[in-house]
């Protein structure tokens, strides 16, 4: 299965809005950072300096991520998502890859993200990937984050 990873084009925000939004009611509920970045992410990501990657098959997008700008060399990696019915077939790992990589050629020296322990696939994936634990700040960016972690490149 041939995975293509794309840049954000703004007729695919909704699509972006909808990946999140399934993952966040499954596990949790939709918190009002969630809405303003998921509803309005062209000037919430976007026109802020962040990038949005869709993973596609053929012409079906069946995933995405975001990097949000921290400072001049951190970015956090936020609102990654896997349609369910291909979860499991690597489409993460790819999206991840891609992702690391690309933040290298930007010359980045870290990535950040906040994440739930009860997603754990999702926390196996970051660890392989290298991402450690660190201490989050208090109150987290998100309520229902209990870990925070980051790579550095």
């Amino acid at each position: 299965m041939s995975v293509r990873i794309i840049p954000f084009q703004p007729q695919l925000a909704p699509v972006f809005a909808e990946l999140n939004k399934a993952w966040l009611t499954e596990y949790f509920y939709i918190e009002p950072k969630d809405t303003a970045l998921l509803d309005n992410c062209q000037k919430e990501i976007i026109d802020k300096g962040g990038v949005i990657f869709f993973a596609q098959i053929k012409e079906t997008i069946v995933g995405c991520l975001a990097l949000l700008p921290m400072d001049a060399h951190s970015v956090e990696l936020g609102k990654m998502a896997v349609i369910q019915e291909y979860q499991g077939q690597k489409i993460g790992h790819q999206l991840l890859e891609f992702t690391i990589d690309y933040c290298r050629k930007k010359q980045k020296t870290s990535i950040i993200l906040y994440s739930n322990t009860v997603l754990q696939p999702a926390i196996h994936l970051y660890k392989k990937f290298g991402f450690k634990e660190i201490s989050m700040e208090v109150p987290p960016p998100y309520e229902r984050s209990n870990i925070k972690m980051a790579l550095t490149l």
